[in-house]
């Protein structure tokens, strides 16, 4: 018998669509647990925004999901994590709070200790830094590179996830690396976009590189610390509703690609922050 608090809602927010990831994620390690999204697709990228301004947007947006009654917030954007968490930590309190870069970090550290670890994120959150601030802080003798590789958002966005002109982009921007023979130990997916691209990642890296995926890691440690806390629910069919502040019909289009399934722009709520 699950407690009463248990049966409430896992809230889940990004700045757009690339947060479904992770909400694939949840859905698959937690099939229970009733979900709510909210993509603040009106504002996206947070990354060109100012700090004041990102935390600001976060505190919002998960002030709108602490109205849908949420027993746990994730949040499933990197600028965010990387800017706002303790803000967020602060304003949703008792409420436990995660993010998904220390899930990267950790597991990207546990998988090759004293190894180089290798990022592929968005600009933003590469010079943010807040990935190789994690890793070193668990492992001071690991080494930490980081790349930013913008177009693979819009590989993503497209559909475009695997096949020769998805491998030779992500060959291009590794092609810096490769001259200086600064080969990883694993490969960090830092930003929400890129699990999609998990098939072309696995074409260009040979078998002795860990890929990491954020979104999968980020929901195993959802999944541990709702157990702990005693809130995890495990009867039932769990819920989804899906929220957005702009573009219901984009949201659907590209949204339906990341979970793997159709979506219609009547199946997303538009609303206001």
């Amino acid at each position: 018998m699950n407690a009463p608090d248990a049966t409430r809602p896992i809230g889940v927010f990004d700045s757009g669509v690339g947060g479904l990831t992770v909400l694939k994620a949840l859905q698959a390690a937690m099939p229970h647990e009733h979900l709510v999204y909210l993509g603040d697709t009106a504002r996206l990228p947070y990354g060109t925004k100012s700090p004041a301004s990102i935390e600001r947007y976060a505190c919002q947006a998960a002030a709108l999901l602490r109205q849908h009654d949420i027993k746990m917030l994730v949040v499933a954007c990197n600028t965010a994590s990387a800017v706002a968490l303790d803000a967020l930590r602060e304003a949703m309190h008792p409420l436990p709070v995660i993010g998904v870069v220390d899930p990267g970090a950790a597991a990207a550290v546990a998988a090759r200790p004293g190894g180089r670890h290798l990022v592929l994120a968005t600009e933003a959150t590469v010079c943010l830094g807040a990935y190789r601030e994690a890793i070193l802080g668990l492992d001071p003798g690991a080494t930490v590179d980081e790349l930013a590789c913008e177009l693979l958002v819009a590989l993503a966005e497209e559909g475009w996830n695997e096949g020769p002109v998805a491998q030779d982009i992500v060959r291009r921007y590794l092609a810096e690396l490769a001259e200086a023979s600064r080969h990883p130990d694993s490969v960090i997916l830092g930003c929400t976009h890129f699990p999609l691209l998990r098939p072309t990642f696995a074409a260009v890296f040979d078998d002795s590189v860990a890929i990491v995926d954020s979104a999968g890691t980020t929901a195993a440690a959802a999944r541990e610390l709702l157990r702990s806390l005693d809130l995890a629910t495990e009867d039932g069919a769990g819920r989804l509703t899906l929220l957005a502040t702009d573009g219901a019909t984009r949201f659907a289009r590209v949204g339906g690609q990341f979970l793997g399934h159709d979506l219609s722009w009547k199946d997303i709520e538009i609303v206001d922050l």
